[in-house]
Formats: structure tokens, sequence, C-alpha cells
């Protein structure tokens, strides 16, 4: 008797898109996964990232083979190779999608690009999407062209990772990677479990729900990341958070919005990643005559700093203290000072998934007594760690309703630098447009980095 029809690769995809919800990052693999995007609904539900380096949102990204993601669609921003890894290692993926040639019961995996060269095994990006998604949606014929299982109990190709949590979606149904082993949870239309299990290589049990796969994508909705005001942006934020807020020296990139709300919100007990600590109000960087510039000092003002991490924590000038130089004097701060530019590389490597790295700025100095050290080519390097932050209040031009931002001259300093390296990351911008109505290219933070938007008032004045 001959087998059923196996379902086609829109359906493939379409059941591959199952497994994401509204909201999450996808990596995709190239291949097969490279269909996925095509088949999700239009709109901000899911944002796939191609190997490529594009971001995109349903039917916006590539829709078939790697080779035609050549540019993002509307909503979509570019990437380079560097940014990818970084967001995945940093757990900003919360699910990847790849295509093996082989997949063990044990979830040992090899990569089609492997099998596809032998002796040079080249997995591309699959190594570093499964070590560093959330979990692995595996997409692949359920045996090769001669008949042979592609789902084995151990790989006979070279391993290019293992993943202990996954879903295999192949052509006649649908199982899952656990501990105790694998496990059938669908078939394809017209197959019955012993069909599905006769054609897989390994042992497979199966689920006691066993059901028909299903390619409904209805329930995948639209995320809106647009708060209606600064305080509701902020106002979750408890008392003992560490925040992050821009502020270089001048006023013109910094959360002015986003700092007034943090004050009327209350929040006590913040540690402040900042490289200044409140100086424009009293140094008066373009800052119109008769007026003080809203900056930190506000929330030092309001006793809600506890600590600040910062290169310019103080005034120059001995005769004009800083609000936070005065706290600091009685006692009631905590200080925690970092040249600027290993301040900037920590809040990259804390965006990027590293743990630390070695510099030779500031060795033998009192900035790094107590940091572990070490000779590199006969230089000096202290150990540094990386930034992280519960909240981070920064300052673009224009935005998106997805989050992706643009910025305005030199006030990108710290703000896009920031952003990947917050658990929350809020933006206050003058203007924000529909996806498409931004330029990829002129993109400098991807909306995967922005949890909430929000519009700075036009009768808002920055100044005191």
């Amino acid at each position: 008797m001959p087998s059923p029809e196996r379902i086609d690769n829109q359906r493939l995809a379409r059941r591959a898109a199952r497994e994401l919800a509204s909201g999450e990052v996808a990596l995709l693999g190239p291949g097969m996964p490279m269909l996925v995007p095509g088949v999700v609904p239009s709109g901000p539900g899911v944002t796939f990232l191609s190997d490529s380096g594009i971001v995109g949102v349903g039917h916006q990204a590539p829709q078939t083979t790697e080779a035609q993601g050549t540019s993002p669609g509307p909503g979509g921003s570019l990437l380079s190779t560097v940014e990818l890894a970084a967001l995945a290692r940093a757990g900003y993926s919360t699910a990847a999608v790849l295509q093996p040639a082989q997949v063990s019961a044990d979830g040992g995996f090899c990569h089609w690009t492997s099998e596809a060269t032998p002796g040079l095994l080249p997995p591309g990006p699959a190594v570093e999407m499964a070590a560093n998604a959330g979990r692995i949606v595996f997409m692949l014929p359920h045996t090769t062209t001669d008949g042979q299982p592609n789902i084995v109990p151990q790989c006979t190709l070279p391993i290019d990772g293992t993943v202990t949590r996954g879903v295999i979606v192949t052509d006649i149904g649908v199982l899952i990677i656990e501990q105790a082993g694998l496990t059938l949870t669908e078939v394809a239309p017209g197959w019955r479990s012993d069909d599905v299990i006769s054609l897989t290589g390994a042992s497979v049990s199966v689920a006691t729900g066993l059901k028909e796969m299903e390619f409904s994508l209805d329930d995948m909705r639209p995320v809106n990341k647009v708060f209606s005001s600064g305080l509701e942006a902020v106002r979750d934020m408890p008392d003992g958070s560490t925040v992050m807020i821009d502020g270089f020296a001048g006023p013109g990139g910094m959360p002015h919005y986003l700092m007034v709300a943090l004050r009327d919100h209350g929040a006590r007990g913040l540690t402040m990643i900042s490289n200044t600590a409140g100086i424009a109000r009293i140094i008066g960087f373009g800052t119109p005559p008769g007026y003080q510039a809203i900056d930190h000092s506000i929330l030092i003002e309001n006793g809600q700093i506890r600590k600040a991490v910062a290169s310019y924590p103080v005034s120059p000038s001995p005769a004009r203290p800083s609000a936070f130089e005065l706290a600091w004097q009685r006692g009631e701060v905590e200080i925690e000072v970092v040249p600027q530019g290993t301040l900037a590389e920590r809040l990259r490597a804390g965006g990027a998934g590293v743990a630390a790295f070695y510099t030779p700025t500031g060795a033998g100095t009192l900035l790094t007594e107590g940091k572990e050290t070490r000779m590199i080519d006969g230089r000096e390097y202290v150990l540094e760690t990386a930034l992280h932050a519960d909240y981070c209040l920064i300052r673009g031009y224009k935005a998106d309703t997805m989050g992706n931002v643009v910025y305005k001259g030199t006030s990108r300093n710290f703000n896009a630098v920031m952003a990947p390296a917050a658990q929350i990351t809020v933006i206050e911008v003058d203007e924000i447009v529909g996806p498409g109505e931004l330029d990829p290219e002129a993109i400098v933070t991807p909306g995967v980095y922005v949890d909430r938007v929000v519009q700075r008032p036009s009768d808002f004045s920055p100044y005191e």
C-alpha cells in the first residue's frame, strides 16, 4: 500500500512557524528556514534574522532562499555578521530555525551545509545559532531521497551541535526532543503513527494526545512597542534597579522627558550607569542663557540614586560642584569611576554576550587596583567585566512602531551602545513613524533591542 502524500515545503514552513509566538526573535539558518518569514502574517509579530544580517518581520523578510535575501522589506534593518553573532550570544534570540541533514535521538545534529561539503564541513551560522538560541526548531525531510531516515539513533555525519530542547518538523510529522528521547506529537494529514515510526531510524514514543498537523497562523498578532507617555514606560521600574541613562555632557542626546518621568515615578535605591552624572546642569553646554538643562541631577536631588558608574561624575570646576558631587561629599551615594572608552566597551560587551575582556587602559593606576591583570605581548592588560542593566533610558531622533531607531548628529554617543545591554530598553524620540518609513541603511539601533518607544511631547522643554 503506497504511503500517503507528504506535505509540501510551504505547509512545512507554516507548521514550523507555529512554534513561534508574537514578539519573538527567531534566527534563520540558510535553506528551508528562509521560507518561514514568507508564510507568517505581515506585521510586527515575529522578528526574523537571517545569517546574511537582514532583520525582517513576517512577509517583510526574505521569503524563499537565502540568495534572495538581499534587502529587507518595510520595517526591516541590516546587521553586520559581528552584530548578528553578538545578538545571538546575548540571548536576544528566543528561537532558531535550522535545516539539519541529520538529527539524533539525543539532539545531536549535522547541518545540511556540512553534509553537502564532505571533508570541508562548513556549518555556517548553525553552530552559533544552536548554541545561543532559547530553543531550536528543526525543518527537514523525514527521509533522504533514497528513503534512508534523517532522524537516527546517533548521527553518522559530523555533529555541528547538540540541543537539549527542540522540535523536529518534517514532511510527515512533528517530534519533540526530550531528555528521555523522541516523542511523536503530530502526524501529517493521512498519516498514522506507525507509518512515521517505520520511516524513523531512532526509537520514538507516541504522545497520548497524538493529533494531525495544523497549519493555521491566525493566532499571531502585531506587537505594539509605543507607550502613551514616559511615565507609563517607566512605571514598572522597581526600587533597587540598575538603569542606564545616556548623558554625554551636553543636553542634545539625553532622554530629558524620560528622566522627568523617572523622577515623577520615584523609584529609589537606583544604580545609574552613565558617562556623566549630571554636569550639563552646571556647565551649560548648549543651554540657552537663563536656563538650566534637565539632566541626571534631578534624580540625584530627588534622592533616587544610590550609586553611579560613570566617567565624568563631577564638575570640572571646584567652584561649581554638581549635585552628585555634593551628595557624595555628604556620604549619600557611591561612585565607580570608569575610563570613557572602557565604559563604552563594558557596555558593548554586556549587549554582546561577552562576560569580560582585557584592555590596557588604566593598567598601573588607581582605577584598576584589585583587578586581575595579564601580560600580553609584553604589555600589561586589565580584566574588565561587562555591564548590564535592568532598564535603559535613551534618546533617539526618530523611531518606527517596531522600535527601529535613527539618531541625529553626534547624539548617538552612548545611546546606541547602551540599548542592547539592558533587559528593558526605553527610547524617547521626536517622531514615531510606521514600518517602512525609515531607511534600513539609516537604522542604527534595530528594534530587536528596543522594548518601548515614547514620543517626546512637542511642548516639552529640556530646560528649566
